[in-house]
Formats: structure tokens, sequence, C-alpha cells
């Protein structure tokens, strides 16, 4: 096949919502949503602040099967409020992952899936929605003791803060060219600490620092795909079956790398940053 003709069969995944996004990893005909927007359970926080709630609040849970095995999709609804995880979309999550865990507890074989569009905490909600990313690691690191738990960054919202975090803490992360990481957005970066210090209008700099392609070379995603669901489920149901390479237990090694770095230093390329995680076997 042509790559003309590869192009043209190729469905978008990034463009898809959330909810479609889940059905399309899933085994056709086993998508059941969990607490789904006609249970209305939505956030009590957001109406008293002027800011009208979403019945799902952001966040859709989805039960079914990847490849045959049984699986947990949690997939954050970048559309709303920037993806931001505020308590109850943040307990939606967590409690996924803790059925999960219940379900190998119980003899059941089930590993999740988070489609992780989100700029972090949601700011209206502060403290509730740090306690929930934090259920949400914590839930990560117990259910991949069982199986494993898959963290995908698609974009266009791509994934920051607190769950920036998160994804690290996934058994494996898959990225897409879209896709951006990193422990705090462009726009907080240049707010705090200046233009001259990162300007977040230059998309060619965000992206080579940041970006999908970035990450993956760097070695901080597993797997790194082009925009196309049928890709991004081929090789999400790979990673199912690969060894996990642990990286947050590798904290010494990444620190490591840090300590290279001077408050003085000049601003990084996209060269520099890849010789920076590349410099050394892990």
């Amino acid at each position: 096949m042509t790559d003309t003709a590869r192009l043209l069969r190729s469905r978008s995944f990034v463009e898809l919502g959330a909810r479609q996004r889940a059905r399309a990893l899933l085994d056709p005909g086993t998508f059941r949503e969990l607490l789904g927007p006609f249970d209305r359970l939505m956030s009590p926080w957001l109406p008293r602040q002027g800011i009208v709630p979403q019945a799902d609040d952001g966040v859709i849970i989805a039960k079914g099967r990847l490849n045959g095995r049984s699986a947990v999709v949690a997939a954050i609804e970048g559309g709303f409020q920037g993806g931001s995880m505020g308590e109850v979309g943040g307990a939606k999550i967590a409690g996924a992952l803790e059925l999960a865990s219940e379900d190998n507890r119980n003899g059941i074989p089930t590993c999740a899936v988070l489609l992780l569009e989100t700029g972090g905490v949601r700011l209206q909600e502060a403290n509730l929605g740090l306690a929930a990313i934090a259920e949400i690691q914590a839930a990560i690191v117990e259910l991949r003791e069982w199986q494993p738990v898959i963290g995908l960054v698609a974009g266009s919202v791509g994934c920051f803060g607190g769950m920036a975090i998160a994804a690290g803490l996934c058994s494996h992360l898959l990225v897409t060219r879209e896709a951006r990481l990193g422990l705090n957005g462009p726009q907080v970066i240049e707010q705090e600490a200046g233009i001259a210090e990162y300007d977040a209008r230059d998309r060619p700099l965000i992206w080579g620092l940041t970006g999908g392609e970035q990450r993956h070379a760097s070695g901080l995603a597993d797997g790194y795909m082009t925009d196309d669901i049928e890709a991004l489920r081929e090789r999400l149901l790979q990673l199912l079956d690969e060894p996990s390479r642990e990286r947050a237990s590798q904290y010494d090694w990444f620190l490591g790398r840090l300590a290279r770095l001077g408050v003085a230093c000049p601003q990084l390329d996209a060269t520099a940053v890849r010789a920076l995680y590349q410099g050394e076997s892990k």
C-alpha cells in the first residue's frame, strides 16, 4: 500500500471526543459506560462560581474488552475545562482503577487504559482536585502490580500538572506526534518565569521540548505512533504484553540528568534535550 493510500484509509484518533476514543479502542460491541451523563454526576462547585457543569464532569468511564481481555478505560474530555481534574471526575477515574484491582483480587484479570487530555488540577476546585489526583496515582500504583496500566496522550490538550505524574506512574505510556507532556504547561511557565524563559507562542519550541516525538526519543514514552485509530490500537495491544520499564523506580537516573543543569544554563533546544536523556544507557 502506498503512503497516499494509507493516509486516505487512516482515521484520526485526535479528532474524536473522549467517549468516541474509548469506544474506538475497545473490542467492537463491548463498550459499556459506567456513571454516564444520564446519571447526572457532576461537580457541585462549578455552578457556585458561575461555570456551567457537565453531566459527566468531563470524564468517561467504560468497561469492555481489549483483544478479549477485560479492561477499564478512563477517557478525559479535553474540551471541557481543559480536561482539568476536579473532585467528581477524579473520583470516577480512581474508582475505575480500584474496580479493576478488585476484579483482579477476585480472579478476573483486568487491565486499564487512561486517555489523558488534561491540564492537571482544576483550579476552581483546588485542594479537592489535588486530592483526587493523589487518589488516581495511588490507584495506578496498586493496579499495576496486577495488570498493566497504559497511559495514552494523543492531543490536542496534552497532559500536564499532577496528571503528568500519573502518566509517569503508568506501566507504559503511548504518545502521538500531536501530544505534549510536561509538569508545567507553556502558559504557566511563561507567566511565572517570563517570556525570555519560555515563549508560550513558540510552537516549534514547545513541541521540540515537550512534544510526543521528543518525549519518546528521550525515553519518557514507550510508544510513538501516527494519529491513526487502528495503528494506536495495535500498538496499545502490543504494550499490554510487554514488560514495564518501571520509570517510576528510576528516579535516581532521572535526577542525575537534571543535576547536570544549572539555574543559569541557556535555553535548551530539542537536540540538547535528547542528548541529555540519551547520554547513558538506563
